[in-house]
């Protein structure tokens, strides 16, 4: 029974340790260091818990409680979660309301506070996560670029004009080569290409027209392969 009593007794003091922590306006890691092992990950389970449930302004609130003691790993993990809360109100609204939502109402639907969701638009520019993004596309540009030259030789017209106005071929005067892009045709110099004129030519023709374009663009070819 005593032995009991006396678990009760630190249990208790542990969980008094942690509330008082909890209730201060700012933890920092000093705070923390008052806290034994055992004591640490139940603090780290509470303030998990709290940063899952809490929504708006409550959960702003809390956030700057722990910022100071929040590793970069959780900062990075809040910041894609907003954002992509973020992305998915906008997206959703426009989808239902044929407009670009006000912050307000992307607050309301991301359940972020209007601040927060006011500064993510105002930084997620210049923010090392958007940056990285950013260069993941650009990282998949050669594959897709690819695939539209593969569409333009089995006789994509849209994809053909594409791939030049990519390579910076089109409209520009290269070797002396004219070539203009239209609505329906690529005409190069006094020559129209038009798709009609694709399907009329037979396999060898084609074969042909795909070994001027690999000579052109062998790095697409490398890619695809």
């Amino acid at each position: 029974m005593k032995a009991v009593q006396k678990g009760l007794q630190k249990l208790t003091k542990s969980e008094n340790r942690i509330n008082e922590i909890l209730d201060l306006k700012q933890i920092t890691d000093s705070d923390i260091l008052l806290l034994n092992i055992e004591e640490r990950k139940h603090f780290w389970d509470i303030v998990s818990e709290k940063m899952n449930t809490l929504i708006g302004v409550e959960r702003d609130k809390y956030f700057k409680k722990i910022e100071l003691i929040a590793g970069d790993d959780s900062k990075n993990q809040l910041w894609e979660c907003n954002h992509m809360q973020i992305i998915h109100a906008i997206s959703n609204y426009m989808h239902e309301y044929g407009r670009m939502p006000s912050k307000t109402e992307i607050s309301t639907k991301a359940e972020l506070s209007r601040q927060t969701v006011h500064k993510h638009l105002q930084e997620y520019a210049n923010h090392p996560i958007y940056l990285q993004q950013i260069e993941q596309f650009r990282f998949m540009t050669s594959k897709l670029l690819a695939r539209v030259f593969q569409l333009a030789l089995n006789g994509d017209i849209a994809a053909a004009k594409l791939y030049f106005n990519v390579i910076g071929a089109n409209g520009q005067n290269t070797n002396n080569t004219l070539i203009q892009n239209q609505n329906n045709y690529i005409q190069i110099n006094g020559t129209v290409l038009s798709q009609e004129t694709i399907k009329r030519l037979n396999p060898e023709q084609l074969n042909t027209i795909e070994t001027i374009l690999k000579t052109a663009s062998p790095q697409a070819i490398k890619l695809e392969s």
